[in-house]
């Protein structure tokens, strides 16, 4: 009956291996290319704009506190996740050392988390996608091109390339994960590429004293700007939701989970300083496409279709990953009784949850279509960072309860690298908007009326409930 009672650690394991579940057919190479497919997107292509303006120059700084935050918490999830090797990410480990109450709302906080992602980034796919289509003569008519109040003093009926790609992408995720890994890859490689290449045909036009003054707002400016930027490396925690379809998870969870955020963390710094040190941070105020302003800046008119390109495919991996963790998230609070069974049935044709698959996709992908999400990355942000600081707390009790269970990974220096985490994300949080606090509020109030009105008692943990 208590609200605290968790799970068994072997008994989640040996579930996870039994016939008629998911299909293992992930490896590290997958792990690492979902993990960048998450991370580079809107953060690298729109969110360092608003970065430099916040911090100046020493936006290069805040990427390194937002990657020291994540690193941190990265550790404490390869420790759990390479462990625990189950589908539903913090949600699942936090069931396992928390206790219900704290699963339920940390899995509550995931689907805003992640839904929103994917609702946020697909209209951002759509600003780029009809960028790409003016540069062609083409263009839809006005009135589709964006959600109701969107656009100041125009007449908007709804967006309807995001409500698009989220049915085009959650169709594909239906499939099968094989066939949406397989295309992960496929745009992973394109995407980097055009990082790459930006770094390359950008950093022979630097000019150093655009680097002075460093840091014009000080360290409240770098703080700041951490705290927004942070949204540009949420994603690779959804690796952790895919493993229960790996292959050897002990292994290759701690490689997909650490290895894509150490690659993106490097990308972004080299992005950030080439483009302060090539336009003044001034000139990035009200601009959503600063990389491409960047090269336009340079005289590198060229190139600046590519970089458009390389925004779409990017966004149009982090929509796939997202969405991907969301669907294992509500798999497996439905698994436990906590949802309707419905959401946690497996199609016997693709093995995947196509019930949840669709359900999330078009919930989504409605919100996409007919909301204006103006504050949407701070609300995506202080979700993950909750998410990150109990992931830390959760290897700290686990280390405590089960001292004897085998670790595949194990996260250096426990407790001092959780404590870490749990401190730098919640000073990144304390950064955040008052308005994001209150949205937020709101919406775990909400969840604990769903957990004590409906869960609850219907928890195969709760008397009565559990399986013969």
């Amino acid at each position: 009956m208590s609200i605290f009672r968790t799970k068994n650690l072997d008994t989640m394991v040996a579930d996870s291996r039994s016939p008629g579940g998911l299909k293992k057919v992930l490896g590290p190479t997958d792990l690492i290319f979902m993990g960048i497919g998450a991370i580079v997107g809107t953060g690298i292509f729109v969110l360092t704009g608003t970065g430099a303006v916040t911090a100046g120059p020493a936006l290069t700084l805040s990427f390194v506190v937002a990657a020291l935050a994540c690193c941190f918490a990265a550790m404490c999830y390869a420790e759990f996740a390479s462990t625990v090797p189950v589908a539903g990410s913090i949600y699942t480990y936090s069931y396992a050392t928390l206790g219900e109450i704290v699963a339920w709302m940390i899995g509550w906080d995931l689907l805003l988390e992640y839904g929103l992602a994917t609702s946020a980034v697909s209209v951002g796919w759509s600003g780029y996608f009809q960028s790409l289509l003016s540069g062609f003569g083409l263009g839809l008519p006005t009135v589709l091109t964006a959600a109701p109040g969107a656009l100041p003093g125009v007449e908007t009926w709804f967006n309807l390339p995001a409500l698009v790609i989220m049915l085009v992408l959650t169709t594909l995720l239906s499939w099968g994960v094989r066939e949406s890994a397989r295309l992960n890859n496929i745009l992973v490689v394109i995407k980097v590429s055009v990082v790459l290449l930006f770094i390359v045909v950008g950093a022979k036009h630097v000019q150093p004293a655009n680097w002075q003054p460093f840091m014009p707002f000080g360290v409240s400016g770098v703080m700041s700007a951490a705290a927004l930027v942070f949204f540009a490396f949420i994603g690779f925690d959804a690796v952790t939701s895919a493993a229960e379809e790996v292959k050897r998870p002990e292994r290759d969870l701690p490689i997909g989970i650490i290895g894509s955020l150490v690659i993106c963390a490097v990308l972004y710094v080299v992005v950030a300083a080439i483009m302060t040190g090539i336009v003044p941070y001034q000139k990035f105020l009200g601009i959503d496409h600063p990389v491409s302003l960047a090269l336009q800046y340079a005289g590198e008119n060229w190139f600046a279709g590519f970089v458009d390109l390389g925004a779409i495919l990017g966004m149009t991996t982090v929509i796939l990953v997202m969405a991907y963790g969301q669907t294992r998230v509500l798999y497996a609070m439905s698994r436990d009784g906590l949802l309707p069974k419905r959401l946690s049935s497996i199609n016997p044709k693709y093995g995947t949850p196509y019930f949840a698959t669709w359900t999330v996709g078009i919930i989504f992908g409605v919100i996409a279509a007919f909301v204006p999400l103006g504050v949407l990355a701070e609300l995506i942000n202080i979700g993950t960072l909750a998410a990150f600081c109990l992931v830390s707390v959760a290897v700290i009790v686990l280390r405590k309860k089960r001292p004897d269970l085998h670790r595949a990974f194990r996260c250096p220096g426990v407790p001092l690298v959780p404590i870490l985490a749990i401190v730098f994300c919640f000073a990144l949080m304390t950064f955040l908007s008052k308005t994001t606090w209150i949205a937020f509020g709101i919406w775990l109030v909400l969840g604990l009326v769903i957990y004590f009105g409906y869960a609850r008692r219907r928890a195969l943990l709760h008397p009565g409930n559990a399986p013969a």
